[in-house]
């Protein structure tokens, strides 16, 4: 007769346990515009899906564009993360909805036609603001302004601006390596964007120094940035910029790693695990140097601060 309860009481539990995602369905289903809603989450899937699918089995297969499936997780999470705070302060519809959905849907077929991802990618964000002002107003989407900012950086840049403003990173990157190295007296030359270290050559690629890696490191400042909420614009505005000579710091950190290892440990190890090592390394002294300019700042603007608080407490 235990075991009889036992097991009943164990199976009552199991499904108050599945009854849970059906009544939190139920509950779904009753509120004032699901099918309007369900008809929107169905229109941006088939829209954006393919694009996706494509951006997943092509380009964010390249070293170049790996940190794609990372921006996009990001600004999920960043959705995710304002959505009660969107919810909280919806507002009227906006006159703005419909234009910027014609724009962004014009932009998709231009882009899926011609196969140009700045186009089809980018169509993403005035198609997205379009449905958040049209379902949460203008106040409901300003929560979520930074979620959609940050989607600028999934956006695929035209190979030929790419080449354009890489070359002259690489130059400047191969340079700073060769002469911190040789100033360490290690046996390097270079010619162009080509390092000659010992018997060894390496050539600067555009995931070592490229554009594409300074648009990951920008996105991973202003996400800190975003993340720690400092209240002075200047001082935001200040470490916004300073991102791209701590990106060229970092850019230069893992070529002068890379060459290190392939130094002391040969061709195998440079182009082997230990490359993928020297790309973490450059993630986290771009993210350390970030935080050690950030303290500095913290310094120095609190210093400059303080005499004019001073002046005015003497004033008064």
């Amino acid at each position: 007769m235990s075991f009889e309860t036992s097991a009943a009481t164990g199976l009552s539990r199991s499904n108050a346990h599945m009854s849970i995602p059906m009544q939190a369905l139920r509950q779904a289903v009753r509120t004032p515009g699901f099918g309007w809603y369900a008809l929107v989450a169905v229109a941006l899937a088939a829209l954006l899906l393919p694009s996706l699918y494509d951006l997943g089995t092509q380009v964010w297969t390249s070293e170049e564009q790996g940190h794609g499936p990372i921006v996009l997780g990001v600004s999920l999470w960043l959705l995710y993360g304002n959505w009660q705070a969107m919810l909280a302060a919806r507002s009227a519809p906006s006159a703005w909805a419909w234009p910027l959905l014609l724009v962004g849907v014009l932009m998709y077929v231009l882009g899926r036609t011609l196969q140009v991802y700045l186009f089809e990618v980018g169509a993403f964000i005035p198609v997205l603001m379009a449905v958040g002002l049209q379902l949460f107003g203008a106040a409901g989407l300003r929560k979520q302004w930074f979620a959609l900012f940050f989607l600028l950086f999934l956006i695929p840049l035209p190979s030929g601006v790419v080449e354009t403003l890489t070359m002259p990173m690489k130059m400047a990157v191969s340079y700073a390596a060769e002469t911190l190295l040789r100033l360490l007296n290690y046996p390097i030359s270079r010619s162009g964007v080509i390092l000659q270290i010992g018997q060894y050559q390496l050539l600067v690629a555009d995931a070592c120094a490229g554009l594409h890696t300074l648009f990951t490191l920008e996105a991973l400042g202003l996400l800190y940035l975003n993340m720690v909420k400092r209240d002075s614009f200047s001082r935001n505005l200040t470490l916004a910029i300073l991102i791209v000579p701590i990106s060229f710091s970092a850019n230069t950190i893992r070529v002068m790693v890379l060459s290190l290892i392939t130094y002391h440990f040969g061709d195998a190890a440079g182009q082997g695990f230990l490359h993928g090592f020297a790309g973490i390394v450059l993630f986290l002294s771009a993210l350390g140097l970030i935080l050690a300019v950030d303290a500095l700042l913290h310094y120095l603007f609190n210093v400059r601060g303080r005499p004019s608080a001073a002046a005015g407490a003497n004033h008064g």
